[in-house]
């Protein structure tokens, strides 16, 4: 029998696991706690198919002479705002793929392939939805992919920038973590990251059936410690499948 990756969202649902005391959303668990609710009470987000193309994106702003973040753009923020509008741009980045792989499935694609996406996509959209309901009004704007160098109708091309979504997207919590001033909210990352993880190892399964590149050594090094990129390490990779203009340059960087 397939297996899953059938996630409790509750998880998601932060009510008495956020101390609001010193954030713009103070005395508002009960109003946050619905909205997440009713984002997620969707279970199988048959509305979110085509309302999701085309809205997200982040793009990079990596100055080539030296290496500063662009000014230009969609302001992440600062301070622990900033690095959850970072992520709830990474989110909204694999949310509009998953999305699309749904939409346009690739040649070939199985019942039980098609499952995995689904539930990888489901994930995706409640962390997404998550970042946006816990940012309020300081959350980004909704931002434009650009996914025009992916063949959806191929499943290399479709599983192999899954694995590249994937892993990089571990590695953007397992670097921005150690930005976050509330330990509260690391927490909170450190459940998101995990479940990033779990899709990354299943992706490259799905790549390489011999069992070997679950977490081999692109990721993982001599140490057990998996990858950890920095914000603009990240936003430069990233780049190659966004439109929206991103500046990070007020994100924390210690």
């Amino acid at each position: 029998m397939p297996y899953t990756l059938k996630l409790p969202y509750q998880l998601f649902i932060i009510k008495n696991q956020i101390m609001l005391t010193k954030y713009p959303f103070e005395n508002k668990a009960e109003e946050l706690n619905e909205k997440i609710i009713a984002g997620l009470s969707r279970r199988k987000f048959l509305g979110y198919a085509g309302a999701a193309t085309g809205l997200v994106a982040f793009a990079t702003a990596c100055d080539k002479n030296d290496n500063d973040m662009n000014r230009e753009g969609v302001d992440l923020g600062s301070g622990d705002f900033g690095i959850l509008n970072y992520a709830y741009a990474l989110e909204q980045l694999e949310a509009a793929f998953y999305t699309k792989v749904l939409e346009t499935p690739y040649s070939g694609i199985t019942a039980m392939e098609t499952s995995f996406m689904a539930d990888i996509r489901d994930h995706e959209i409640a962390h997404r939805e998550f970042f946006k309901a816990a940012l309020g009004s300081n959350a980004i704007q909704a931002l434009e992919v650009n996914f025009e160098s992916i063949n959806f109708s191929s499943r290399a091309s479709v599983l192999g920038t899954a694995k590249a979504f994937e892993d990089l997207g571990v590695s953007a919590y397992n670097g921005a973590g150690k930005l976050l001033a509330d330990p509260v909210f690391l927490g909170l990352a450190g459940k998101i990251v995990s479940v990033e993880a779990r899709h990354a190892a299943l992706i490259r399964e799905l790549l390489d059936t011999s069992g070997t590149a679950f977490a081999n050594a692109e990721v993982v090094d001599a140490m057990g410690l998996d990858v950890s990129r920095m914000p603009s390490e990240v936003l430069q990779i990233a780049s190659a499948f966004l439109k929206t203009k991103i500046n990070a340059s007020n994100l924390p960087t210690s």
